[in-house]
């Protein structure tokens, strides 16, 4: 206890140190947003733009920092995420420095911070800089006059979601940058009130009408056609996988219209059909309908591993929308004369895109060729579309001359963007969040109810068993609902450096477990969050739950080691939150001793080294069970600390647990208990077996003394005792271990 006690007054003075030292650290921020002056001190100026020797002072209207050669300007740096999204694999940014000549030419870029685990499991992290690299020399006014498609992708095959992030940030961020300055003669953003849809327009005639009159708007490409675009590329492995189908052959068929415009929508999906696309869409969402036919796929099937559809994309202007899954629907067409698609799918284009429907647009589509056993070559195709005249009302006047109103404030503005962010996500997750809740609701309820639940062994032992699986397969390998110490860091680190609920609320499974969680200390103590919702912890039990039943001996440490080794997992804690206070991202690296991202996250497809560490110590908890939570785990140190506050104690005792009774003792599976008697609540996972053995008429000699006494009392007797038996003669009391 005194041990435990010292810890806590550690956590304290680290903690205050922590907000202590937030003013010193807030002031060499930087502007609230401004990513660039996190990382502009970490790339030497002369490896961004060769012969530039400093940077200028960051505007205070644009995050944008001159590029000095002497004093003179060669161009402007900035960080991509701080002008357009650059959410990648991970669910975090890719930050990207780049910088812009005064003719809006790409003078360089370096790929500064990203968290992608592509790159983690195989692909060097040189490669992924060399990509980034290449995009210097990049015309923005070629950019903005071909609608960002005047360059070849280099893309790399088992990375093409992250690649296609950098390229879409890169481009857009630097015509946004050249747009702003005014660079190479790109002019701001056109401020002419934006055309309105007609509602009276409604598109008559079959499939084939609707194509001859542009409302339906099609790509066909042959595999003759195809093979002349990858010829072109000058990649002579190119031509042995070129495609051996007469030239002739449709290699791809795809169609495109929009189906959110009403007068478009109902003919083409039918009443019942656009009733469900309206239900589907939220307010100023628009839903593009796509088919298609021919030995090419637009869909693939990549998005069913990632959840991006990487072969499509709408482009409109500095607009780059990718669909996710959830994004897509499947749709079937009512009209009359429609080709045999083999695919027909509609996507949602998500009203924070800035996409008017209005204006034009396309549709690029990505085609891959094999040409080595793990490379591929890509060339694009586009879609064009505009929406028929017929469907727009006529151009507005323009407005009369007044004096414009205050610009909202630039943080109401991004407070907003960020909730709408949040509340979107939140909303597309809605079946996740659903199931979460339920399972958190079972198990409050179960923890509630523990006095009946626990009367049968049996029924405790499969409710676990089944929600431990669920847990490990659905929080865990499904949707990586996984926390982690890195989220206690990070919480603190925001803390000092300023608290903001909109980080969190961006993982709506995350946030919801961390509420759950932090309730659950008041009720249950840490054993809430470790014995029963922790997918690692769970892998395993389940294991060791397997390994038992194949005939693996079990190990119990003798109390005196074991006693001595519970600290272990506090001094990793605190040393993980010691070294986040001066380096977060050096914490996170350190926080590799956690299993959970190799083993959960990535389900074990890493390099090997840490394959072999998870693995080790899986098999450790073969013989020990729950072994790295014992001794390890420093997410568990972090709840076990706070969990002092714990104010109930749910967990029933005789007075005769722990002298003489030693059952519980010897048969807690985590030895929570201490031999004389005591339950340690940092060390309890709440598994419930103990409760199971108060209730038990065959174990607990309190229960056995006490059903013989009845039977005395009845003229029964007990068959499975002696008359002389008791509580003293019962073999499970057991003399405590020595030393205690």
């Amino acid at each position: 206890m005194n041990l435990q006690r010292l810890f806590s007054h550690l956590l304290i003075l680290l903690v205050a140190a922590c907000l202590f030292a937030a003013p010193a650290r807030a002031q060499g921020a930087g502007p609230a947003g401004n990513v660039l002056s996190s990382y502009i001190g970490e790339v030497p100026p002369g490896e961004l733009v060769p012969g530039a020797d400093a940077f200028g002072p960051i505007r205070d209207d644009l995050a944008v920092a001159p590029v000095l050669k002497g004093g003179e300007t060669l161009g402007y740096a900035f960080i991509t995420s701080d002008f357009v999204g650059t959410t990648g694999y991970s669910g975090k940014p890719i930050h990207t420095m780049v910088a812009v000549s005064p003719e809006a030419k790409v003078l360089g870029v370096r790929l500064v911070k990203h968290s992608e685990p592509i790159v983690l499991i195989g692909i060097p992290e040189a490669k992924m800089k060399a990509v980034a690299e290449g995009y210097a020399g990049l015309d923005l006014v070629a950019e903005a006059e071909a609608g960002g498609s005047a360059h070849d992708l280099n893309i790399i095959s088992g990375a093409t979601v992250t690649v296609m992030v950098i390229d879409d940030s890169i481009v857009r961020s630097g015509l946004k940058v050249a747009r702003s300055l005014g660079l190479g003669g790109l002019a701001g953003e056109d401020s002419a009130p934006a055309r309105q849809l007609n509602p009276e327009a409604v598109a008559e005639g079959d499939w084939a009408a609707l194509l001859g009159d542009g409302t339906v708007r099609s790509l066909r490409l042959t595999t003759g056609e195809v093979n002349e675009a990858f010829a072109a590329l000058g990649d002579p492995r190119s031509d042995a996988r070129a495609l051996t189908d007469p030239p002739e052959t449709t290699f791809i068929d795809m169609q495109a219209t929009l189906v959110s415009v009403p007068g478009i929508g109902k003919p083409v999906l039918g009443d019942a059909g656009y009733a469900n696309l309206d239900a589907w869409l939220d307010e100023g969402d628009q839903a593009v309908l796509i088919a298609g036919l021919g030995l090419y796929s637009f869909k693939g099937s990549g998005y069913v591993r990632g959840g991006i559809f990487d072969r499509i994309q709408l482009i409109q202007d500095d607009v780059s929308v990718r669909f996710r899954d959830r994004q897509h629907r499947r749709a079937s067409i009512a009209l009359s004369g429609t080709p045999d698609f083999t695919e027909v799918d509609l996507f949602k284009i998500p009203a924070d895109s800035g996409f008017d429907p209005a204006k034009p647009f396309r549709i690029q589509l990505l085609v891959h060729r094999d040409v080595a056993a793990i490379e591929k070559l890509f060339t694009t195709f586009d879609l064009s579309y505009t929406l028929p005249e017929a469907y727009l009302l006529a151009p507005p006047p323009p407005p009369p001359v007044a004096e414009a109103p205050a610009a909202a404030a630039p943080e109401l503005d991004e407070n907003a963007a960020q909730a709408a962010l949040w509340k979107r996500i939140w909303e597309s997750k809605t079946p996740q969040i659903i199931t979460i809740t339920v399972l958190l609701g079972i198990l409050t309820a179960a923890f509630f109810f523990q006095e009946f639940l626990s009367r049968s062994e049996r029924a405790v032992y499969w409710f676990r068993m089944s929600f431990l699986t669920v847990v490990l397969v659905v929080l865990g390998w499904m949707w990586n609902a996984q926390l982690s110490v890195v989220n206690i860091m990070a919480l603190a680190n925001s803390f000092a450096t300023g608290f903001s609920w909109q980080a969190f609320l961006l993982d709506p499974l995350t946030f919801i477990l961390w509420f759950a969680v932090a309730a659950a200390l008041i009720f249950w103590g840490r054993g809430a969050y470790c014995g029963w919702l922790c997918p690692f912890g769970a892998l395993q039990e389940l294991l060791n739950q397997i390994g038992r039943k194949l005939g693996i001996p079990q190990f119990t440490l003798p109390w005196g080691l074991h006693e001595r080794l519970w600290p272990v997992k506090y001094m990793i804690f605190l040393g993980l939150f010691g070294v986040s206070l001066a380096s977060l991202e050096q914490a996170e690296h350190l926080a590799e001793v956690e299993p959970f991202k190799t083993a959960i996250i990535l389900k074990f497809a890493r390099a090997w080294p840490f394959v072999v560490y998870v693995i080790g110590l899986l098999m450790a908890g073969l013989f020990v069970e729950r072994f790295y939570c014992r001794y390890l785990c420093p997410l568990g140190a972090g709840l076990a600390i706070p969990a002092r506050i714990r104010m109930f104690d749910w967990l029933k005792r005789y007075k005769e647990c722990g002298n003489p009774c030693q059952t519980c003792a010897n048969e807690c599976f985590v030895q929570a208990i201490h031999p004389t008697g005591e339950i340690n609540p940092n060390e309890c996972l709440n598994c419930m077996h103990c409760q199971v053995l108060y209730h038990s008429h065959s174990k607990c000699p309190v229960v056995i003394k006490r059903d013989k006494r009845r039977a005395s009392i009845s003229g029964s007797t007990v068959p499975d005792l002696k008359p002389r038996d008791g509580l003293a003669n019962h073999p499970n009391l057991k003399s405590k271990p020595e030393g205690v």
